[in-house]
């Protein structure tokens, strides 16, 4: 869950835009929590045709050696946030299956690109020049000694962290892209996107949770465990960019929902299971009937 502050921080990141065919309006707040670990991306034009949207919450520590002695560098969730915020759109873009059309596999491919790219020298530099002002620091001085500047080849950068596996913390993903008249969502974890159509709220995503069966069945399989319906005791959900923990906004799918929460103000504790978590909502609408 994280360390939360004794009263909420509740200055908040706004901005809107809009294009020919959508408008959208975005906001975000700190809220109880102690640090801000939500990024989001907003595109109107990714291409001449598209739109992407993307909410992606972050959570978690990570420890790993500096090559100065007896220093340990701290990557948080929000790092993998905004990670996934600055890269997950523009690998949508570079896989050959979006130019011949094909949304759905693109999206696939760039989410599991994600876990890809922050292996290696250059991953690492990438996530501690996204953290906070000491990471930033280590990523611009190993940036300027050892990464060769420029390509797109992450995998192949030398340095002292060539061996990097990867982040043990993350963030989930829940992604929206608009294409003429189509819509395509992506989640992973349980940040949640719904439609509303004459007031009546669809689901768009589905969260997951290890309580589910067949997600249950595939933890179990790699040798995980669930224990009071988390996974390994701790996880409150079973998909992320590399792991994550529960997201408590929206334990009722529906926008009536998301309207109470901003009307209602924050959650004060977790006691009644709504949670303390960082908000972010993008709210899009469309400016003719797109389906």
């Amino acid at each position: 869950m994280g360390i939360c502050h004794s009263s909420p921080k509740t200055k908040k990141f706004s901005e809107d835009g809009e294009n020919g065919r959508l408008r959208y309006g975005l906001s975000s707040m700190q809220g109880w929590r102690a640090t801000m670990e939500d990024a989001h991306a907003a595109i109107t034009d990714l291409d001449a045709t598209t739109s992407f949207f993307g909410v992606y919450d972050g959570h978690g520590v990570l420890n790993t050696s500096l090559v100065i002695p007896l220093v340990r560098l701290y990557l948080a969730g929000k790092a993998v946030a905004k990670f996934c915020a600055k890269y997950l759109h523009r690998q949508v873009c570079k896989n050959e299956a979006y130019a011949a059309g094909d949304l759905r596999t693109s999206v696939q491919k760039a989410f599991l690109r994600m876990d890809e790219m922050m292996c290696g020298q250059r991953g690492w530099r990438e996530l501690a020049a996204l953290g906070d002002k000491i990471t930033r620091f280590t990523g611009m001085i190993e940036g300027l000694i050892w990464s060769p500047k420029g390509g797109d080849d992450w995998a192949f950068e030398k340095g002292p962290h060539s061996d990097f596996s990867g982040p043990t913390s993350g963030s989930t993903a829940c992604v929206a892209i608009i294409r003429n008249n189509h819509l395509i969502v992506a989640n992973a974890g349980d940040s949640r996107c719904v439609i509303s159509i004459e007031g009546q709220a669809y689901d768009l995503s589905t969260d997951h949770k290890p309580d589910l069966e067949d997600e249950k069945e595939r933890i179990l399989k790699a040798g995980g465990s669930i224990d009071a319906g988390r996974v390994g005791g701790i996880l409150n959900l079973s998909r992320a960019i590399v792991v994550k923990d529960e997201v408590h906004l929206w334990k009722t799918s529906s926008l009536q929902c998301a309207r109470e929460c901003l009307r209602g103000g924050l959650a004060p504790s977790t006691a009644g299971g709504e949670g303390c978590d960082n908000m972010t909502m993008i709210v899009v609408q469309f400016k003719k009937l797109i389906f």
